[in-house]
């Protein structure tokens, strides 16, 4: 049973392993994760503004990405005219994103919620977007914002 689940643990880690070296560039047209179109489709200030009465939205919404977790693409950050972009997660770390997306607009296929945020989890999303030392410290308050989790990715330009 010992040797069973250690073969099991290779073979998830290898093909994990296997999967983030190979995530297709982002070009017009790629889908990431389910097949999503732009029909329906909300600007991200118009989700904003629903949020700010809702708890909840699910649907389409486009933006443009300012940031792509560097480590394995495990996460992206949306832009916001605030300055304070918006985490996108990925349903059940399903799929991800390649590094070229940065600068890209896309459509994004989920639910957003206005979440808080621990200091431990803002310091390890700070270590995996390969942020300095002096900036991971710097994080002592949680954080209140909104989280995307996206079933689906699609680039539209």
């Amino acid at each position: 049973m010992k040797r069973l689940s250690i073969l099991l643990f290779a073979f998830f880690s290898l093909s994990v392993a296997f999967a983030q070296t190979n995530i297709p560039a982002a070009k017009p047209g790629m889908t990431y994760g389910k097949k999503v179109n732009a029909k329906k489709a909300i600007q991200l200030p118009e989700m904003t503004a629903k949020l700010a009465t809702d708890s909840v939205f699910t649907g389409k919404v486009e933006g443009t990405v300012v940031e792509v977790c560097k480590k394995k693409g495990c996460f992206m950050k949306l832009a916001r005219a605030n300055g304070e972009p918006i985490m996108v997660n990925f349903k059940d770390y399903g799929f991800f994103m390649p590094q070229d997306i940065v600068g890209k607009t896309v459509i994004l296929d989920g639910t957003a919620k206005v979440k808080e945020t621990s200091v431990e989890d803002l310091k390890h999303l700070a270590q995996d977007a390969n942020k300095s030392k002096e900036e991971i410290a710097s994080i002592t308050q949680p954080k209140k914002d909104i989280v995307f989790v996206a079933n689906g990715v699609l680039v539209v330009k």
